[in-house]
């Protein structure tokens, strides 16, 4: 935020040349011609012809302040007064308010000091203090006891410092319509009492108020030291590089004239908003007293009446903040407006999205069907009917999609059963069982204890992929359905407890009974070897138009003895000191369990596939709402009536939330009544 530096009111009625006098003038004599002119700045009070025009804007920023606005993360135009301990700064901004401020060794100011100047007609000053939620009447004789007790109570007794500030209330005929912040003085080196990190939280304090680009600094400076040395610049610069929101205060001009001139003018520390020297109150000294004597003192003094009169006198600084005030908060306003409307816009739409506050059983009940139904038809719509509008971006809630995938796996994986290579000697295995499966029966017959053998020795191989697909199923199921679950109890924390159970509960039975059903699918695999599907005679005949050309390879022995089969090449060296006939007999048991081997898989896919979807249409269609209905109904449900009981994060949001919005209608409605008085005003 970049202000622009233009002369203030008071530098319109300096209008003498910096070199009006010679240098060689003798100094008494300047100050005897000053005299006159001098009295007539001693007489003008330090208010400015601004302050009609700007009071009801800060009238308004104050009224912000005070509401506590700038925790809604609203900033607030704020003039910040900082310096160096022992800059003086505590003497400017008695002269500003024409008030004594406390004043002792070490650190005075320990808590941020909000000073509300305002000018009024009444010559009987009214001055107050607010700090924990309560107002304190003072006066200007106990004003600096006042400021002491309010302090130790924020900050505690001793030397330790606090963020929480402290409001100073200055009504008094002739003082500048001003709000400023007052920080503790910046020092380096604790002294008995302080924290070892004095610095550091002092830093922490003032970097708070001074990094918003809101906030304009003023800077107090003593002219007895070099300005880039001074700490108070060093933390300025390092949030206003360009100095466009800094105005820097020279004190104990009249202490230490020499170079102060070439100082102000030469601005090595490039303070944007100019520089004002001014005199410090000496003594006991009244403030018009002091006036006076500064006055003369930039008329008469040979090197100090070098200095521009626009840069010199605390009435040209009440001008300048004055000025600068009224730019920075007409800048900010409007801002300052949208942000109040915006955030008020969000907490009441935050507010409106929280579950009404229930009253009744019968209420909290008909939430309950509410919610129920809502998980219900979430699940219908992601478990059965594919659309996850709900989910666009969780791929795991896409669960249609998710199923189809999860069953191709274990299809793929059955079917890499059918299609392995042969493992060891070729029909070796099936010869051994014809063996042990020989009956006194006619020759050629294929003993069908030997193809069930077989069968069953196949099927126990694999006996284990359909139970493990049930389990991932039902795993994944499960997640989808506490996450529904959850989301749509989300706001009524007491009944998320039983839908969860109620969730794990009926997952785990339709689990239960899914293995059940699949490790009977399984075994009735092992117990039958039939078939109405075709396409098992279809595949054998195929098959066995190869065994011709097998047996003879395996008779004719100078026929090479790997031969090729449709999905594999097998040796049938070994074949030819085996009986052919129980060969043959091998070959064909072989091709028939290979026909009907693709039968089986595809079988288990099949059916495994009509499980899930029979169970899944259940689960969302019956299941799911009597096994909810049923856990709230027991007694470490809780009943409906725990519905009632609104979760401590619920409550809290809502009580913040109506905290900020009542804030915020608040601070919106002084907006509203400040832009009203500047329209009449303009009338």
């Amino acid at each position: 935020m970049a202000l622009v530096d233009t002369k203030s009111s008071a530098s319109k009625r300096a209008t003498h040349s910096r070199h009006s006098s010679s240098d060689s003038d003798d100094y008494s004599s300047l100050v005897g011609e000053s005299d006159a002119a001098a009295q007539d700045h001693h007489n003008a009070p330090l208010i400015s012809t601004y302050n009609d025009r700007i009071r009801p804007l800060l009238n308004c920023i104050d009224k912000l302040r005070q509401l506590k606005v700038m925790q809604e993360g609203i900033q607030l135009p704020t003039i910040v007064v900082v310096g160096d301990q022992s800059s003086g700064k505590s003497s400017v901004l008695e002269s500003l308010a024409q008030i004594s401020l406390p004043r002792a060794q070490g650190i005075c100011t320990r808590v941020p000091l909000i000073m509300r100047l305002q000018h009024h007609q009444d010559p009987h000053p009214q001055l107050h203090l607010e700090y924990h939620d309560k107002t304190v009447v003072t006066d200007e004789n106990r004003i600096e006891e006042d400021i002491i007790s309010a302090t130790d109570e924020i900050a505690g007794m001793g030397k330790g410092i606090s963020h929480t500030p402290l409001t100073l209330v200055v009504k008094k005929k002739g003082v500048p319509d001003l709000t400023m912040v007052d920080l503790p003085g910046i020092t380096r080196v604790p002294v008995h009492g302080q924290p070892e990190d004095i610095y550091e939280q002092i830093a922490a304090i003032i970097n708070e108020y001074i990094t918003p680009e809101e906030s304009i600094i003023l800077n107090v400076l003593s002219a007895s030291v070099d300005f880039s040395t001074c700490e108070s610049i060093r933390m300025s610069q390092r949030v206003d590089v360009t100095g466009q929101r800094t105005l820097a205060v020279v004190t104990k001009a009249d202490k230490n004239p020499e170079g102060l001139l070439e100082k102000v003018t030469a601005d090595d520390v490039h303070i944007g908003l100019g520089y004002i020297c001014v005199r410090n109150r000496v003594g006991k000294e009244s403030y018009e007293e002091a006036r006076v004597k500064e006055a003369k003192l930039f008329q008469s003094h040979p090197l100090l009446r070098l200095v521009d009169k626009s840069m010199v006198g605390i009435p040209v600084l009440a001008d300048k903040l004055v000025e600068i005030q009224s730019m920075i908060i007409s800048k900010c306003l409007p801002d300052i407006v949208k942000k109040i409307n915006d955030k008020l816009t969000g907490y009441v739409g935050e507010l409106n999205k929280l579950p009404r506050k229930m009253t009744s059983v019968a209420e909290a009940m008909t939430v309950f069907m509410r919610i129920v139904g809502s998980v219900k038809e979430s699940l219908r719509k992601i478990l059965i009917q594919g659309e996850f509008e709900e989910y666009p971006d969780v791929k795991s809630m896409h669960c249609t999609a998710r199923l189809s995938e999860m069953l191709n796996d274990y299809s793929d994986k059955l079917q890499v059963t059918a299609e392995v290579e042969e493992k060891g000697l070729f029909l070796v295995e099936e010869i051994k069982i014809l063996k042990e499966a020989k009956a006194i029966t006619l020759p050629n017959f294929l003993p069908r204890t030997a193809f069930l053998t077989v069968l069953k020795k196949k099927v126990n191989g694999i006996a284990g992929m359909p139970v493990e697909f049930v389990g991932n199923l039902w795993e994944y199921i499960e997640e989808v359905v506490i996450s529904v679950l959850m989301r749509h109890s989300d706001n009524f924390p007491p009944l998320q407890a039983s839908m969860r159970r109620a969730g794990h509960s009926l997952i785990a039975k339709m689990k239960d009974v899914s293995v059940t059903k699949v490790i009977e699918m399984v075994e009735m695999e092992t117990i039958t070897d039939y078939t109405c599907n075709p396409e098992y005679i279809v595949i054998w005949n195929k098959l066995m138009q190869h065994q011709p050309a097998f047996m003879e390879a395996v008779t004719d022995y100078s026929k090479p003895v790997v031969i090729g089969f449709e999905w594999f090449n097998v040796d049938i060296a070994h074949l030819r000191s085996y009986d052919h006939d129980v060969v043959k007999q091998a070959f064909d048991m072989k091709m028939r369990m290979a026909a009907y081997w693709k039968i089986v898989l595809r079988r288990m896919v099949d059916c495994m596939a009509l499980h899930m979807l029979f169970s899944i249409q259940n689960l969302v269609n019956k299941d799911m709402e009597s096994e909810i209905v049923n856990e709230m109904m027991v007694p470490h449900g809780g009943g409906i009536e725990r519905m009632l009981e609104e979760s401590p994060v619920v409550a809290g949001k809502r009580e913040k939330l109506n905290r900020s919005v009542k804030l915020l209608r608040e601070s919106k409605d002084s907006v509203t009544t400040m832009m009203d008085q500047v329209a009449t005003y303009g009338d």
